[in-house]
């Protein structure tokens, strides 16, 4: 299973309190950077956003403006005059999409356009479209789901619809219960600051994976370590200083990046919680257990299941026995 590379919970970095938001030159292309930064001089009274059910894609557009607008969120149907003032954001409702009034419907657009949500117009509009797209696995679904239904994103996906039933918690039906629920959400209210929490982490995300995989690229060295008699390609990032809050963050979308999904069978990277490394398989590759070094000097845990272990040496030599000590045969088919 590979890391989580989603927004939730993941990163503990709040750059979004200073006067701006973020820095707008690392955003998107000069043209989206110049749109942005007037959306973010543009002071935003309202958000508003259609009432009755609630959907995931309005509750996340609505998420990130108010990570960049701390203003109130209210759930009616939009008049002329809201649609017209660039002071109240539309969003998911009103059939209009003007950015330059901080309109975002997608009701409107053709049946046969590609599937496109609220969200996306938002992070559109803000230059950050094309690295979500790329960095949140989830959102070519969220957009498919919204504006195509549960059985044709099921079949997109090749699985029953049944499958999707099963991924949803109910961390999502409480939050979008209550979000339906709530004609006027303020700062302050609860509901309000986990959604902030959620366009924070979102907007964090999206723009500092870019910045740690160029980091990677730079700090990255592909091992070639014999496993079984065989050798299998390891990813090994060096401990640095300062360490990185999360220190794996990003490593399995470098690999998959540069191409190496299918060479590269388990990472080496700092542990956060000692002064060593952890070893991981990477996609769960049966090449690597880690209970056969369970016992070694040096490694302090060693998970049953074998996917993964701790260890406090730093030394690469160590290191690369551990790995090698680890070592499955390839199975034949």
């Amino acid at each position: 299973m590979p890391r989580v590379r989603d927004f939730g919970g993941q990163l503990a970095l709040r750059i979004f309190r200073s006067h701006f938001p973020f820095d707008i030159r690392h955003c998107g292309t000069p043209p989206s950077a110049q749109r942005s930064a007037l959306f973010m001089s543009t002071p935003i009274a309202t958000i508003l956003t259609h009432p009755g059910s609630a959907h995931k894609d309005e509750f996340l557009a609505c998420s990130v403006l108010i990570a960049l607008h701390p203003a109130p969120i209210v759930r009616r149907e939009p008049s002329p005059a809201d649609l017209a003032d660039p002071a109240t954001a539309v969003v998911d409702v009103g059939h209009q999409h003007a950015p330059e009034l901080n309109n975002f419907d997608h009701h409107q657009l053709p049946k046969d356009h590609p599937p496109t949500c609220s969200l996306s117009l938002v992070l559109q509009h803000l230059g950050l479209y094309e690295d979500a797209r790329q960095f949140c696995d989830w959102l070519e679904t969220a957009e498919w789901f919204d504006c195509r239904g549960p059985l044709t994103t099921a079949k997109r996906l090749d699985v029953s619809p049944g499958a999707l039933a099963k991924l949803i918690s109910p961390i999502d039906i409480t939050l979008l219960r209550r979000f339906a629920l709530a004609p006027r959400l303020e700062p302050g209210q609860p509901l309000w600051e986990i959604m902030r929490m959620i366009g924070e982490d979102l907007l964090d995300y999206v723009k500092s994976l870019r910045a740690r995989l160029d980091f990677i690229g730079e700090h990255a060295e592909i091992w070639t370590i014999d496993l079984a008699g065989t050798p299998a390609k390891i990813l090994f990032l060096p401990r640095t200083d300062p360490l990185p809050d999360d220190p794996s963050m990003g490593i399995d979308r470098y690999i998959e990046n540069r191409g190496l999904a299918d060479d590269v069978v388990g990472t080496v990277s700092p542990d956060r919680r000692s002064t060593g490394y952890g070893l991981s398989r990477y996609r769960d590759s049966a090449r690597l257990d880690f209970t056969r070094i369970a016992d070694q000097p040096g490694i302090h845990f060693a998970h049953a299941r074998g996917f993964v272990a701790k260890t406090s040496a730093t030394d690469l030599t160590l290191l690369k026995q551990f790995l090698s000590l680890s070592g499955v045969a390839p199975t034949i088919p």
